[in-house]
């Protein structure tokens, strides 16, 4: 795979429990994240916005070649149950003059990143994260039709005949968490079909000194870590079942509106 420099690297082994190839639509593609050509874009995509990570339980980062130490390879790659997606817009045509690499995105058409974290086949069953969509593409078709590729990846029969289906993975469920203060993530989720289920209450330590937002509740004075907020954590979910009576079929509604 090119590099920024134009050499050649081996493939990037993302290191995932089930098949990862790039999942797309009409309006966005969801490309496995490799870091010599994305990271840098990542890191530039939020330098700017440190609101980005308020409610995400880790960085911010001080440099591309951090987000990659820490987050890609220092806990997605490890582990075949995560992996990085990046997002491309694909209705804003990339500014070649901006990159050296023929087909590769640029910060006018990259739109953040999405993953899948806490995946297990024994169980049949996923979750959807690390999302990060950057300002000038928020309240788009952006977000919804990301997370609506990965729920038809996920939730979509494998041995589907039907043309307008794409081979799925067949799990039976797919789970949403976040901050119970992140009212836009909490409403996205519900928009494409997932279910409330409840609050873990004390769920996450989050890092110390980084504008993270936790629960608002002032921490005991022994408490061993003081200073990192604690984190209320929603949790949702839409199962297969949910997905084939109906589900299905609002999410590629709401995958289509016009904004």
């Amino acid at each position: 795979m090119p590099t920024e420099s134009g050499m050649e690297d081996k493939p990037y082994d993302v290191n995932f429990c089930f098949p990862v190839r790039d999942l797309e639509n009409g309006r966005v593609k969801l490309t496995p994240l490799v870091p010599s050509i994305h990271a840098d874009l990542l890191f530039q995509g939020c330098a700017d916005h440190p609101e980005l990570f308020q409610y995400l339980p880790f960085g911010p980062y001080g440099s591309a070649s951090d987000f990659t130490e820490g987050l890609i390879e220092g806990r997605i790659h490890p582990s075949p149950s995560m992996v990085l997606y990046a997002i491309i817009d694909k209705t804003r045509c990339p500014d070649t003059t901006l990159t050296s690499l023929p087909h590769a995105p640029s910060r006018v058409n990259f739109a953040g990143m999405i993953g899948y974290l806490n995946t297990c086949p024994i169980n049949l069953k996923t979750e959807i994260g690390f999302i990060m969509v950057f300002p000038p593409f928020q309240r788009t078709h952006v977000a919804t039709n990301a997370v609506g590729l990965l729920l038809q990846y996920a939730l979509d029969p494998p041995s589907s005949s039907d043309n307008v289906r794409s081979h799925g993975l067949g799990l039976r469920r797919v789970q949403w968490q976040t901050n119970e203060l992140n009212t836009q993530s909490i409403r996205t989720a519900e928009r494409m079909g997932f279910k409330f289920e409840g609050i873990l209450r004390w769920d996450r330590v989050l890092p110390s000194g980084k504008g993270k937002l936790g629960n608002g509740v002032q921490l005991r004075a022994d408490d061993p870590k003081p200073g990192m907020v604690g984190r209320h954590t929603v949790i949702l979910s839409i199962c297969w079942d949910d997905w084939e009576n109906g589900g299905r079929e609002e999410a590629l509604r709401i995958m289509a509106r016009q904004y």
